[in-house]
């Protein structure tokens, strides 16, 4: 090769390239191809290359002065039609029926738990955790079906992110009082996921009403707000759950029996189990039906009638509910409930 010869790459048709030839020119001033190998130092080792170049020279527009030609190492289908023609064909295998079906399967599970996680995504991550083998049950994605269906046929209260709020105000393993309700009000605006709890703004119900009557009655400095909002006695770790937590507007008990007792259950249940001294207050049939599991060793139960106005009068008036959950906490070395802090609330 002379002094001012250069190797120059032409451009082949194959796209990759790695192999190299040597071209020199003939005595009759053409180009002929010969194998020659290029020095360690200006490449690295390539794999073996075809003895006969002639084929694939045609494929080529060299010029004369050039002295390497770049050659693709892609299999070239054309001068080897035994050659496998897609990556496929060579190797991927065909997945079986019951492969098929297992993808089917759980790819409709990653739909499932999406559709749980969307559907509790107001619920605060200590309750989720506590109560994650219910929220995988077949009942309770039956259930969110149920209250989706729902929604899209008419108004449904609370409305979604505070389906779940009572879980917002206070860790599960933090709950010092649990009152049982039944059913979220029905009417628009006063539902907010806390049983007998209202939004700010909204005329205070005749069940609360009662209540503070008979908080004024038990605690002599209680004053009776202006509002019916009970934030701030959740955020001290009272626990205010309905044991339904939807309602269809303007009908009483719509959602009953639709899966919601179950959920309410495992809550109260998991409580039961893994808390000690929580105070426990039933009023109600339904209150008292609902915690009649509660191990009473452990926890302290105050049961007697509801605070509605149809029952008041029998047993919930003068039942001293409030002093005696207070008077529990601190025998047992827990903070007292402020009842009083709805006064001082910013909730009016």
């Amino acid at each position: 090769m002379s002094q001012s010869s250069k190797l120059t790459p032409v451009t082949p048709v194959q796209t990759r390239l790695s192999t190299f030839f040597i071209t020199s020119p003939s005595s009759g001033g053409s180009s002929s191809c010969r194998k020659r190998p290029l020095s360690s130092d200006s490449i690295s080792p390539s794999p073996p290359i075809r003895q006969q170049c002639s084929p694939l020279s045609k494929q080529l527009k060299m010029s004369q002065s050039s002295d390497v030609v770049l050659i693709s190492s892609q299999p070239d289908h054309d001068l080897d039609p035994e050659l496998p023609t897609t990556k496929q064909d060579s190797d991927t295998e065909v997945m079986s029926e019951e492969q098929l079906k297992q993808i089917q399967l759980r790819r409709e599970e990653a739909a499932k738990k999406r559709q749980v996680s969307l559907f509790t995504y107001g619920m605060d991550s200590s309750w989720k955790s506590a109560l994650k083998d219910d929220l995988s049950k077949p009942y309770f994605r039956e259930l969110i079906e149920f209250v989706e269906n729902e929604r899209s046929r008419g108004s449904v209260y609370p409305p979604p992110q505070d389906v779940f709020s009572w879980s917002k105000h206070c860790h599960i393993q933090d709950v010092r009082v649990v009152v049982l309700g039944q059913d979220p009000y029905h009417g628009p605006s006063q539902a907010h996921g806390l049983c007998f709890s209202v939004n700010p703004g909204v005329q205070i119900p005749p069940s609360l009403l009662n209540i503070y009557k008979e908080l004024k009655s038990d605690i002599s400095e209680f004053e009776a707000p202006k509002h019916g909002n009970l934030v701030s006695w959740a955020e001290q770790g009272v626990l205010l759950l309905n044991a339904c937590l939807t309602v269809r507007a303007r009908e009483a008990n719509s959602h009953k029996q639709k899966g919601w007792e179950k959920f309410t259950d495992a809550i109260v249940q998991w409580i039961n189990k893994n808390l000690n001294g929580v105070v426990f207050l039933l009023w109600g049939k339904p209150a008292q039906e609902k915690g009649s599991a509660i191990n009473g060793k452990k926890h302290y139960v105050l049961r007697c009638a509801h605070p509605s106005p149809l029952s008041a009068d029998r047993g919930f008036f003068g039942c001293k509910h409030f002093s005696k959950t207070n008077t529990y906490l601190e025998n047992n070395g827990k903070r007292a409930i402020i009842w009083n802090s709805l006064a001082g609330s910013s909730k009016q």
